[in-house]
């Protein structure tokens, strides 16, 4: 469940090592340029079918135009997260033709939270603190790393999508007004 050390430092996800479900480091610098929706996941939770078969719909369709989506299994809710990384894994691979990385199972609350996920919270809180509620909190992280939304279990995947509109919007103007992103 390793990662990166977090600290005051780091002002984007960009500056963090994970583990992927192999128990391999990846450095969160190779998504730099591309939109991210980073996702607490578990296999058995009520949430499960509509957050994957979205997760999976909302990828497909901007998989190619610069989007990412890190899903990191937690088990911290109500035990919904059972299996190793690997079960995990292909749990979603074959169930919901998930082509997204699956990480390796993290804590996302309390003393023992992995440093992304303190800096996803420190970064944008929920409506009640930075406490991770449920399973399927989802933070939509900026081409530069910055998190710039964070999503509730019950809000769909696919809801996320008129954001991801927005940015490209944005993105667009500053280009026309700067030249650059």
């Amino acid at each position: 469940m390793g990662a990166s050390q977090s600290s005051p430092k780091e002002t984007s996800i960009h500056q963090f090592t994970v583990k992927d479900s192999s128990g391999k480091e990846v450095d969160l610098g190779v998504y730099k340029g591309k939109v991210l929706l980073v996702v607490n996941v578990a296999s058995k939770c009520g949430f499960t079918d509509s957050n994957y078969t979205q997760l999976t719909e909302l990828y497909s369709k901007y998989k190619n135009k610069d989007f990412e989506i890190l899903a990191f299994p937690c088990n911290q809710f109500l035990h919904q997260e059972p299996g190793t990384s690997q079960e995990i894994k292909e749990f979603a691979c074959t169930r919901f033709k998930a082509e997204y990385p699956i990480f390796q199972k993290v804590r996302v609350n309390g003393p023992d939270a992995v440093p992304v996920y303190k800096f996803l919270k420190a970064s944008k809180s929920g409506l009640f603190g930075s406490r991770i509620k449920w399973n399927f909190t989802k933070f939509l992280v900026d081409k530069d790393g910055k998190v710039i939304a964070r999503y509730g279990t019950s809000t769909p995947p696919l809801s996320i999508e008129s954001t991801q509109r927005q940015m490209d919007c944005a993105n667009l103007v500053h280009l026309l007004k700067f030249g650059r992103l």
